[in-house]
This record gives C-alpha cells, sequence and structure tokens, in this order.
C-alpha cells in the first residue's frame, strides 16, 4: 500500500499520533520511515524500545504531529490561510488578546469568533466522517479511488482517477518499465508521474545527475519529466538543482 493510502486510510487516533502499528514495524505516517519491532535503539545517551523511538522520529524529522499536518497544502486540510495562521498560534497556547495582537486584527471577541467558526468546522468534519462510514456499509457501486498524495498542489479534476482508470493508463503507455510516451491529457500525466514515482527511492537523496539517470532509464526527455515531477509536488530540490528527493 503506497504512503498516501496508508495516510489517508488512518484513523483519527492513528493520524494524531503520526504512525501506524503493523505485525513487524511502526510505520510513520508522515514520511514511511518503519522502525522495526524487539531492537534497541540508541539515542544520545539513552536506549529506547521500537514504539518510543518512533516518536523521537517524529520529533526529530517533522517536529510534531501537528506542525506537519499545519503544512499540509489547503485543498488537503480544507483550512483557509488565515485559519492556519490562527491555528498555529492556538497550538502555540496564545490567549485571544495575544492573538489578536499578533495579527493585529479586531478585537479579542473577533478572534473567539473565530474559535467559534474552527469548532463548527470540527463538528461538520466528524458529521461527515460519520455519514461516509454509513454510505461505505451500503453504497455498492463506489469506485474505489486513487488516493491524492499529500503535496499535490492545485487538487482538482485530474485527481479524480479509480483504481481501474490507473491500471488502464498504466497499460498503456508503459512497456515494462519504459515509458512509451507521455501523454497529453494531465490526468494521465497525473497517472504516468505517480508511476514513475515508484521508481525513485523514497530514503535517497540525489545529485541532478543521478535523478536524470533514473528518469532517463524510464523515459529519454529526463528534463520534461523531471520538471512535471516536481510541478506536481512528487519532487523536491535545492534551488541550484544540486539534489533531488521526494517529498515527505
Amino acid at each position: 500500500m503506497e504512503l498516501s493510502d496508508l495516510f489517508f486510510s488512518a484513523s483519527i487516533e492513528e493520524l494524531k499520533r503520526g504512525y501506524i502499528e503493523e505485525k513487524n514495524d511502526y510505520v510513520c505516517l508522515l514520511c514511511g520511515e518503519k522502525i522495526e519491532k524487539g531492537i534497541i535503539y540508541p539515542y544520545e545517551t539513552l536506549l529506547y524500545e521500537a514504539e518510543k523511538y518512533m516518536n523521537i522520529h517524529i520529533r526529530d524529522a517533522h517536529i510534531s504531529v501537528f506542525d506537519y499536518l499545519i503544512s499540509l497544502d489547503k485543498k488537503i486540510t480544507g483550512l483557509t490561510d488565515h485559519q492556519n495562521k490562527l491555528l498555529h498560534l492556538f497550538y502555540q497556547g496564545k490567549s485571544d488578546a495575544e492573538v489578536q495582537q499578533e495579527l493585529e486584527i479586531g478585537s479579542a471577541s473577533t478572534i473567539r469568533h473565530h474559535r467559534f467558526v474552527l469548532k463548527e468546522k470540527e463538528r461538520q468534519a466528524k458529521t461527515l466522517l460519520a455519514l461516509m462510514e454509513l454510505l461505505k456499509e451500503k453504497d455498492q457501486h463506489a469506485p474505489s479511488f486513487v488516493s491524492v498524495h499529500k503535496h499535490a498542489k492545485m487538487v482538482d479534476d485530474r485527481y479524480n482517477i479509480t483504481k481501474e482508470e490507473q491500471k488502464q493508463a498504466i497499460s498503456k503507455y508503459f512497456s515494462g518499465t519504459k515509458l512509451l510516451k507521455f501523454p497529453l491529457k494531465e490526468k494521465q500525466r497525473l497517472i504516468v508521474l505517480r508511476e514513475i514515482m515508484n521508481h525513485i527511492d523514497k530514503n535517497k537523496v540525489y545529485t541532478e545527475k543521478e535523478i536524470n539517470e533514473v528518469i532517463e532509464a524510464i523515459y529519454e526527455d529526463y528534463v520534461w519529466i523531471r520538471r512535471y515531477l516536481i510541478e506536481y509536488g512528487f519532487l523536491d530540490r535545492k534551488a541550484d538543482g544540486s539534489s533531488y528527493w521526494i517529498k515527505k
């Protein structure tokens, strides 16, 4: 199962702690890091069992689950930029008056109103989750959709992809690991890019030469593909183009 599938299928409690428990490992939902059970991990001057060490990983790699989630695209969180700033400040434990002073808006009562609006969104989200869970029990015709990757940009109808559509597109545009042609339609391009990502090591930082070689082994116009992988939020890079890595 892809990391995005694990992330979006996780329960609220699993998302809050940032990892899931599998038979032999704890898996970070934020980056896919696996911590094997039954091993003692050294950190600084102490030794930690696997689950506690996963919490250290999340702190060191992501600061906190809150910081990671709040940094996701607004299409994923459903938050406006203003609501994002408010949540940051609320999470820091600031009072309404302190938030008002920092943002220089309205009054303390204005901030209380924003708290109320966020609480309304929470109630709506809980209701929708319950409705969708009940729907799963009755809807026999719902297609299986491909999860949107966590750093997707400009989420729109291009991401409305069923697993059957994905299978058909991969069969059409690939021969083994070779991409026969880069499709013109954005939706099919997205499917192709997702498939190419399966050939890039999520734990490796590549030089420009190395990432070019990986992509060129799949499709000759590696510059074109590399640009789209960055544009769609699959890859990240240093400003000077010297290093590339999968966005986590």
